[in-house]
């Protein structure tokens, strides 16, 4: 196909692309190649960039342009965007042979003027970043005025396009201003210039810093502080890397990312944003993630592409209520330069790209993000969070990456367009459990027995995949292992035992806590815990001496463990403390509101923000909490957002401490009938939510099943009810729901949130679809679910992590379950046997019927033997899918043996498995010998031409067959191919393409429905 006819029939797609970034850098980066091989004269340029004009009608207006100046016109255009825009981009583009040379291209220079378009490309690069000093030599010999300055400098322009503006100015000032410019980019050209000088190094104030500010982060990052208080471990010794992946929805969402991978590129969805986004639930691991780092950074082992990272916390930043500059901003907070401070901001002004930002707890900022405040002037004052939104949009310092954690609830869909990727720290696994646990225990014998333990209570082995939840079993060994039959099964068992071993640290001569441990204590409980109440009404993490003091705390309080100094405000003149990690803090608040007789903060009214969803709503049921405390004034909106999920996480606690397990040590502390009224309120706001959920599920389409797509909050509602471990609200609950397929996809489902799901759903009157696709259930999340698998019609876990060993203990459980029938869980490690003539449907992919999907794991040919000798038994295997995996040639052949007399496989996908034409081969058999395939998918496989040709003859022996696909996109040239009218055109074909890459082959039968787009089609005619 022509690159005319490319440029058309992809018009829609390619103003889409250009446009999706919602900014102009890709278009503009396109116009400055096309000027530079002279498709585009300056009058072209300038009608295809009109500023007053939407951004979809400049593209709109290039391609019209381009489209008349012909075929080689339009293979230049192809070849610039091809150039210009990442490759997760252009994804799904078509740019034909267009293998046109830019550089080749381009006209060879006259004149100044001329060097100006044919390296305009190279010349923005390189001014970028160098303007200040390319004004300042302009200036200096009387080329530019003060007000040519001020209209190149606009701080509402990006860099690149402040050196276009600069070039175009020079440009109109004629031949001398135009030497000048050239004279001043010849002196400062970087290393990555086109020509070859010595390696470019930072001034000798820079490095003077550097050196400053890489021993201030190193002394904050490489200590990290226990659970006790007091004992600190270094970084180095005890970190342990999680799952850390890209969000759902990037082309490389399953691979395993380290620390320059965070920070750089990889990933990247928005090419023209700066910001990536860590986000992770409490306890993940997010804060130590940050830390790590920084300590990488502040060693020189890592991310040495940035000469200065500068570390923020919000915490820090909540107590900050003057109004700073970018400037002060930089050096108050993080570290004081001992000299030269205008060169120095100069030079981070002039240089973004080589600057890191890191903001730790964006879920803790008092302000919700917005984009409706602007600020671009890094000189003037304002609000500590209008900066840092500023900064996190591109508004103020356009350039500069940023690294920012948060919980997912905080992300916002406005914060979202301004992120480059964002990243999921989804805790440890089992590997990560295990390293963890040796790490923290040196000696073996030790961390043995406490991993034996927890092996032993799938329950608590499930809560150990968070981080913060592993680090208070490793810290409670004694407890752990002294606890016979009654170890931990909720979060709020492992918090009341974390409360035990601390009370347990301070007793004197080692004697016993006793049964009346909590009442012993319980003054301490209730100083913590107004405090821990108080702030996060508040949004308060970090306190002085004076608030602790006015909260009755005292030094025996603080010396408990329980609060920590905080290092980042504390001075020699007035201490600050926080809470151990902010869950500990939620669950003093917990404790508090059920402990306490005259507490105002009514439980209704801790569960009562959950059940609306408009932010009036939400804000007026809230407002009597801060009324008790005096600060019903002045509370934001946004702060009411913020502080939600703390709230749920004390509402779960809430609904454990009432559970009747903890009924006795309760009732040391509370009388009788004030627990009951409290069990009796968080059973009603129960019942109630879940209610209004139900009530909310639309009515089914005409011939489709009744279907409930589940909100974060149902998740929360059924942990609290897991949390209580009380049978009969589960039961009442789950004989309201009424619904044949139950959605829980992006939840953040975790092993935690499985334990409670199984817990609940159980009870369910008749089998559901449980949906679990894109979330982190793992091997030890599907051990949780069993339970409820008697009550799952199907069960759809796509993209979840899960292993042979989790597929292995899914299937022994479903063939003995009746009413189960269906796995959908791509990309897994498997190694099973399926029963004779069990109708289980094993689909291990992405099929075209959505009912039918299993994808996203990592099966190898290991693990494909094992399927195919149970596949050798069952006689009802329909669709079998297993896109994504590692099977490879063996495997390939394995499943064909198995599937090859099959009598009723309709479907069959391999796609993306490694197979090649030996595989090929093998699966040939199956199109010949099967009657009942209509479909086999071989997209993304290593075929060659040798593989494509034993498909063929296959299919000359089989009319049945409708189509076998085979695309192979690790090359732009595409081939579509129609088999209508003779093998033989096929086979012609084959011998002259050195690359076949996208083939669908179809009996000579079928009709074609993309005649025109048919090449082998257009050859017949």
């Amino acid at each position: 196909m022509s690159a005319q006819q490319l440029v058309l029939r992809q018009r829609a797609e390619l103003i889409q692309t250009l446009c999706s970034s919602g900014s102009s850098e890709s278009l503009e980066s396109v116009l400055d190649l096309l000027l530079a091989t002279g498709v585009l004269v300056w009058e072209d340029y300038q009608t295809a960039r009109v500023p007053c004009r939407t951004l979809y009608s400049n593209v709109r207006e290039l391609l019209d342009l381009v489209y008349t100046k012909g075929e080689e016109a339009c293979a230049l255009l192809l070849a610039s965007i091809r150039q210009v825009l990442p490759e997760v981009q252009r994804a799904g583009l078509c740019f034909g042979h267009c293998d046109s040379d830019l550089e080749q291209s381009r006209k060879k220079p006259d004149s100044v003027a001329q060097i100006f378009l044919s390296e305009r490309p190279g010349l923005v690069e390189r001014l970028r970043d160098c303007i200040d000093g390319a004004l300042q030599a302009l200036l200096e010999v009387g080329s530019f005025t003060v007000c040519d300055c001020d209209e190149v400098q606009l701080r509402v322009h990006t860099p690149s396009q402040r050196a276009r503006r600069l070039l175009d100015l020079v440009s109109s000032k004629g031949e001398p201003a135009a030497q000048v410019l050239l004279q001043y980019i010849q002196r400062e050209e970087k290393p990555h210039s086109l020509t070859n000088q010595e390696e470019w190094k930072p001034p000798t104030v820079c490095l003077q810093y550097q050196k400053k500010l890489r021993s201030s982060v190193s002394a904050q990052s490489h200590i990290l502080s226990t659970y006790d208080g007091t004992c600190s471990l270094s970084l180095d010794d005890i970190y342990t890397e999680g799952d850390v992946e890209l969000a759902h929805g990037c082309t490389e969402a399953q691979r395993a990312l380290g620390l320059e991978d965070i920070v750089g590129m990889v990933g990247t969805l928005n090419e023209h944003a700066d910001t990536v986004m860590v986000s992770g639930e409490a306890g993940s691991g997010k804060s130590t993630l940050l830390q790590r780092i920084h300590l990488q950074w502040a060693k020189g082992v890592a991310l040495q592409g940035f000469q200065l990272l500068f570390p923020f916390s919000c915490r820090r930043l909540n107590s900050e209520q003057r109004e700073l500059s970018l400037k002060e901003l930089l050096f108050l907070h993080c570290c004081w330069p001992d000299q030269d401070q205008d060169l120095l901001f100069r030079f981070i002004l002039d240089h973004p790209h080589l600057i890191l930002f890191t903001l730790d707890g964006l879920d803790e900022l008092k302000q919700s993000f917005s984009d409706e405040r602007r600020h671009c002037s890094p000189t003037q004052s304002a609000p500590v969070h209008t900066l840092l939104f500023n900064l996190l949009q591109g508004t103020l310092m356009k350039g500069v990456r940023k690294v920012v954690t948060s919980r997912p609830e905080a992300v916002s869909p406005a914060l979202k367009r301004y992120l480059s990727k964002e990243v999921l720290l989804k805790g440890f696994s089992p590997d990560g459990i295990d390293a963890f646990v040796r790490k923290h225990h040196r000696d073996p014998t030790v961390a043995t027995r406490v991993l034996q333990s927890l092996k032993s209570n799938s329950t608590l082995l499930g809560l150990c995949h968070k981080p913060v939840f592993c680090w208070i079993v490793s810290k409670c060994y004694k407890e752990l292992l002294g606890c016979g039959g009654g170890s931990p099964q909720t979060i709020t068992d492992v918090y009341l035992m974390v409360l035990q071993h601390f009370f347990q640290r301070y007793q004197t001569q080692n004697r016993s806590l006793g049964d009346a441990w909590l009442h012993n204590h319980l003054e301490t409980i209730h100083h913590l815990g107004q405090l821990a109440l108080e702030g996060i009404e508040t949004s308060c993490y970090v306190f002085s001496g004076t608030e602790l003091e006015r909260g009755g705390v005292t030094e025996e309080d603080i010396s408990m463990g329980f609060l920590i100094h905080s290092k980042d405000l504390s001075s020699m003149s007035c201490k600050h403390y926080e809470f151990l990690h902010v869950t500990m803090q939620c669950f003093f608040a917990a404790v508090y509101i059920v402990v306490n007789n005259n507490n105002a903060f009514t439980i209704s009214k801790l569960f009562w923000p959950q059940e609306r969803q408009q932010p009036d709503l939400t804000t007026a049921c809230l407002r009597p909490c801060w009324a008790s405390t005096g600060q019903q004034e002045g509370i934001s909106e946004a702060t009411v957002k913020a502080d939600i999920p703390n709230l749920q996480i004390t509402a779960t606690f809430v609904s454990g401490l009432l559970s009747q397990r903890h009924s006795g040590l309760m009732l040391q502390c509370c009388p009788s009938p004030s627990l009951d009224r409290k069990y009796r309120q968080v059973f009603k706001c129960l019942s109630r939510s879940m209610h209004k959920h139900f009530k909310s599920i639309p009515r089914p389409v005409d011939g489709e099943k009744k279907s409930m797509h589940a909100m974060p909050s149902f998740v929360w509602l059924i942990k609290c009810i897991y949390e209580m471990q009380e049978r009969k609200i589960a039961r009442e609950t789950m004989a309201k729901l009424e619904v044949e397929h139950l959605k829980l996809t992006y939840c953040n489902i975790g092993p935690v949130e499985c334990t409670a799901l199984a817990y609940v759903l159980q009870h369910l009157k008749s089998p559901v679809g449980l949906q679990l696709d894109y979330n982190s259930v793992g091997d030890v999340g599907v051990e949780q679910l069993l339970p409820c698998l008697h009550v799952c019609g199907s069960l759809y876990l796509r993209n979840n992590n899960i292993s042979d060993e989790g597929i292995r203990k899914l299937i022994e459980k479903g063939i003995q379950c009746e009413s189960f029938q269906k796995i959908a869980s791509a990309h897994c490690l498997l190694k099973m046997v399926i029963k004779a003539d069990q109708p289980i449907t094993v689909n291990l992919t992405v099929s075209l019927n959505p009912c039918k999907r299993l994808g996203n794991n990592n099966i190898t040919e290991e693990g494909a033997k094992q399927l195919a000798e149970g596949l050798k038994f069952n006689h009802s295997l329909q669709f079998l899918g297993l896109w994504g995996n590692k099977i490879g040639d063996v495997g390939a052949d394995a499943i064909a043996k198995a599937l090859e007399n099959s009598k009723t496989l309709v479907w069959l996908s391999l796609v993306e498995n490694g197979v090649g034409s030996a595989g090929a081969r093998a699966l040939a058999q199956v199109i010949k010998k099967s009657k009942t395939l209509k479909e086999m998918w071989l997209t993304k496989n290593c075929i060659t031409k040798t593989g494509i040709e034993y498909l063929i003859q296959a299919l000359k022996s089989n009319s049945s067959v409708e189509a076998v696909w085979y695309v192979n996109n690790s090359d732009d040239q595409i081939i579509n191919i129609c088999i209508f009218f003779s093998v033989q055109i096929i086979m012609v074909l084959l011998n002259t393409c050195v690359h076949v890459i996208s083939v669908r082959i179809r009996p000579v039968s079928k009709l074609c429905v993309n005649s025109t787009d048919c090449f082998l089609c257009q050859v017949e005619r």
